[in-house]
């Protein structure tokens, strides 16, 4: 027996130094970033679309985070990994089995079977065979020690996932956010273009009857009414696009929101909306990435995870120490169960140890550790991928704004020229197509205008997705 110990002492301590060595992201983060707006918020609004007062756009997110499918989705993996958590925590605690059984044999002296009467006595010839049924019951006990940390290991390792697998919830209720939003204002925007179309083409119209007047008095040309024509048709030509926009954006909210495509169309269509306002642009300090961004905690947590595998992988490189137990009863018929000539039991330790397994345990640990380097690696490519969303969603917002202030003067200008244009025709000391000229290029700057104003809108969105609100 001394023997035996010491061969298991020789054998475990050469192992005890061997430890997982946890590869270091690699990553200097800057600190602001290079497109940060000076007039930023420093408030962090966790609801951050309610800055649009927009009652509707505010039910959408709130109920998108809850019925969105992927989120559900997500919810029952967070669920699965709830579950293998506490199955494999209860790993550590003994496990009790019962078993019953009953069959029928051949017995004799081969088989080591007797008939045994109620008061103990033997029946029957020992040394000749007979039929008999064999009735067995009785309970199993196992507990494996955790004396190196295997199990222990097991369970950082599932929590790790159940961590991963909640940050994973929340990354997509971000995105499902993200994505409402933009349909949403997508969709505020084709209503927009359709407003500006109709005015326009009401107001084309109204020069149109004008121009057939002043035909009709000898005043102009038909072809400046057959001008007139097509520029009512035009106009009244861009009307479709738009409207099959608007409904593409209302049929994806609703598939967003885990409903049938049309649910919400009639909903839009009978609301009456205001202009939506512009939320500020929150102050973004690159190390609230880190903490903020749930698919980077995500990736956080699969760095752990790599890690306790690792553990754990070396945890099979050491003897694991099992205590057993049985106990129960046998007998030929129901009425031998309660005598106790067939009571059996058992208890006590056993021990395993790894001696030549040709190098599979030492292939599962290098398996590991490339799995925990591809982890640390997946880490550090989340954050750049952050960063560099970061950057072109303040970017992308930020000269939105510029194109916006840039538009509206020219606006003003574009609204003049063609007053004076109609004027100056009306009184016959211009040319018609001085005035259709003034009318598209007042005409393209509303709507790029009104583009303008949805690309600052999104690109806000952009930004609190960005910064993982």
């Amino acid at each position: 027996m001394r023997r035996f110990v010491l061969f298991v002492l020789m054998a475990v301590m050469p192992l005890n130094g061997s430890q997982p060595v946890v590869p270091k992201p690699d990553l200097s983060i800057p600190r602001t970033f290079e497109n940060q707006p000076a007039g930023s918020s420093l408030s962090r609004d966790l609801e951050w679309w309610k800055g649009f007062d927009d009652p509707i756009m505010d039910e959408l997110l709130q109920k998108a985070a809850k019925t969105n499918l992927d989120v559900r989705k997500a919810g029952a993996r967070l669920a699965e990994a709830r579950a293998l958590r506490s199955g494999t925590k209860a790993a550590l605690l003994p496990s009790i089995d019962s078993n019953a059984s009953a069959s029928r044999l051949r017995g004799g002296l081969n088989q080591g079977v007797v008939r045994v009467t109620p008061d103990g006595t033997q029946r029957g010839n020992f040394l000749s065979g007979f039929d008999s049924g064999l009735l067995s019951t009785g309970f199993n006990m196992r507990w494996e020690l955790d004396v190196f940390g295997g199990i222990r290991k097991s369970v950082d390792v599932r929590k790790s996932e159940e961590r991963s697998a909640s940050e994973n919830v929340r990354n997509a209720q971000v995105l499902v956010r993200a994505e409402v939003a933009r349909n949403y204002i997508e969709m505020r925007a084709a209503e927009d273009q359709i407003e500006l179309v109709r005015a326009n083409e009401a107001a084309e119209k109204e020069l149109l009857d004008l121009i057939r007047v002043r035909a009709d008095a000898g005043l102009a040309s038909e072809l400046d009414v057959d001008r007139q024509v097509v520029l009512v048709a035009s106009a009244g030509a861009l009307l479709p696009d738009l409207d099959a926009l608007r409904l593409r954006s209302a049929y994806r909210i609703a598939v967003l929101l885990g409903e049938y495509p049309g649910a919400l169309v009639e909903k839009f269509s009978s609301a009456s909306h205001a202009r939506l306002k512009v939320p500020p642009v929150p102050l973004a300090v690159p190390s609230d990435l880190l903490r903020n961004r749930p698919d980077i905690r995500r990736a956080d947590a699969d760095i752990a995870a790599a890690y306790a595998r690792v553990s754990v992988a070396h945890a099979d490189l050491f003897p694991k120490f099992v205590i057993t137990g049985l106990s129960g009863r046998q007998a030929t018929d129901f009425s031998g169960l309660t005598v106790g000539a067939g009571n059996f039991f058992s208890f006590g330790p056993g021990i395993s140890l790894p001696i030549f397994n040709f190098g599979k345990i030492r292939s599962n640990i290098a398996a590991r550790d490339a799995q925990l380097e591809e982890a640390v690696r997946s880490y550090e490519q989340d954050v750049l991928a952050a960063f560099e969303e970061t950057e072109n969603a303040l970017i992308s917002r930020d000269r939105a704004e510029q194109r916006q202030r840039e538009l509206q003067g020219g606006l003003d200008a574009a609204r003049r020229s063609v007053t004076l244009a109609q004027d100056l025709f009306t009184s016959g000391l211009g040319d018609f197509l001085a005035v259709l000229d003034a009318q598209r290029v007042q005409f393209r700057i509303e709507r790029d205008l009104a583009d303008s104003r949805a690309s600052v809108l999104l690109g806000t969105v952009m930004v609190y997705k960005a910064l993982g609100e």
